[in-house]
């Protein structure tokens, strides 16, 4: 059915410039991971290769980190600017409040903010990981390490974040799919190549011949596992809770109910990757301090705890991606402001009353939705670390379950796009009739 949509799409020229122009800016953006920062040694960073923080941010941004490229902040500012504009909007600053109720004026006014903020966080962004890094590294990644590189590198950066959210937004206009997240998924593509190369090297090419068969199998079982993850995931993130609605103020030709699509998962995969780079975190602070001559047991042991590949580390990562997954889907779908837009739309659910019981009954929903959907996004994520703990798999093995989210997640948005497109293309003749009384 996929090749089928797919082939039926290329036949139409409109669908075939998007597409090319998505190809091309990702094109660009793979171009722009491996133009290293002026006054950067990007060779001494395969130090700090097996740091969990290092491998999850360098994924978040799409690669770009292990080459220290103008494009290793990626779309991790924007991202987090997102998120902050979104919760800004929950009563909390009155303006952002009100922008968000002026339709297309305000919603101009909060891109201009996110942008703003997103500036502002890579700055910062920029410079901490470069002293970060050039602390951790026992062979210092700057050349000349004095404020003017560092102001130098942070702009520099700072641009480049800037440059691949621009990027995203044109994807967005101009393209297929969802922008910020097709910049990660390009990136986590690029790197399947080596990941699967190094899985061979380690269990067959390095392996003694008697074990070579047996090294074989193991990867046929990863990649068995794999494309089970695959069709589970595919299934549940296409899974929806349709809730019914009924309308009171009928127009020509409008129906009499209808049907609210929320997805089983109405978070998708950021709660995941904001887990992973907050409970990454810690270990990169502490081995900070340990390289600072900070040196204590508390320190050890702390390490010992956060380190996510020991069972208290997975479970403090699980119990973030619960706690992430149910503040997401709040602020992806607000209740109050989805029962506000059924009131002035004219519809209602039936049997609930409009307002605040509508508002009740849609948060109530969300809960269980977003119970189901944490729980499918933990086992998904901690399911590999697990795997790599028991059996000693290498350690891309571990941050497999985020890369298949993202990737697949990724690729339904994509679909789902095209299919809406397809069938807009289908009825746009209909839709263009004059109404005849």
């Amino acid at each position: 059915m996929f090749f089928k949509l797919l082939w039926n799409g290329f036949k139409l020229k409109e669908v075939r410039n998007r597409v090319m122009f998505t190809v091309g800016i990702l094109f660009v953006f793979r171009l722009g991971t491996h133009i290293t920062v002026p006054g950067i040694d990007a060779s001494k960073l395969q130090s700090l290769a097996n740091l969990p923080f290092f491998q999850m941010f360098n994924m978040v941004s799409g690669n770009g980190l292990q080459t220290f490229s103008l494009f290793a902040m990626g779309v991790s500012p924007y991202i987090t600017a997102s998120i902050i504009v979104q919760l800004l909007q929950m009563d909390i600053l009155p303006v952002f409040v009100e922008w968000g109720k002026q339709g297309e004026i305000g919603r101009r006014k909060l891109n201009q903010a996110t942008r703003y903020i997103t500036l502002a966080l890579a700055m910062g962004q920029s410079i901490g990981i470069t002293a970060g890094f050039q602390a951790l590294t026992s062979a210092k990644i700057v050349a000349n390490p004095n404020w003017q590189t560092y102001v130098m590198i942070g702009i520099i950066l700072t641009a480049g974040s800037m440059i691949v959210t621009w990027m995203g937004e044109q994807i967005n206009d101009k393209g297929f799919g969802s922008g910020v997240s097709l910049v990660i998924f390009a990136g986590i593509v690029a790197s399947i190549p080596d990941s699967a190369h190094g899985i061979y090297v380690d269990w067959v090419e390095n392996q003694r011949p008697d074990l070579q068969m047996q090294g074989w199998i193991n990867i046929g079982v990863l990649v068995a596992v794999a494309v089970l993850i695959i069709w589970f995931t595919t299934w549940v993130q296409q899974a929806e809770r349709k809730v019914p609605i009924q309308y009171t103020k009928l127009t020509q030709g409008a129906p009499s109910s209808s049907y609210l699509p929320l997805r089983v998962n109405p978070a998708g995969v950021i709660p995941v990757i904001f887990a992973s780079t907050i409970s990454t975190a810690p270990p990169t602070i502490l081995q900070f301090l340990q390289k600072a001559n900070i040196n204590a047991d508390w320190l050890t042991n702390l390490q010992n705890i956060m380190a996510t590949s020991g069972w208290t580390g997975m479970s403090i990562y699980g119990i973030l991606i619960i706690v992430f997954t149910f503040f997401y889907s709040f602020v992806q779908i607000n209740p109050e402001k989805m029962s506000d837009q059924l009131t002035q739309s004219g519809a209602y659910i039936p049997s609930v009353r409009p307002g605040k019981g509508t508002e009740k009954y849609i948060s109530g929903l969300l809960i269980r939705l977003a119970t189901v959907g944490s729980l499918f996004l933990g086992v998904i994520s901690i399911i590999p670390m697990v795997a790599q703990n028991l059996w000693g798999l290498p350690q891309i093995v571990a941050l497999g379950g985020t890369s298949l989210l993202i990737i697949i997640m990724t690729a339904i948005q994509g679909v789902e796009q095209l299919e809406g497109y397809m069938l807009k293309k289908q009825y746009v003749g209909f839709m263009d009739d004059p109404v005849v009384d």
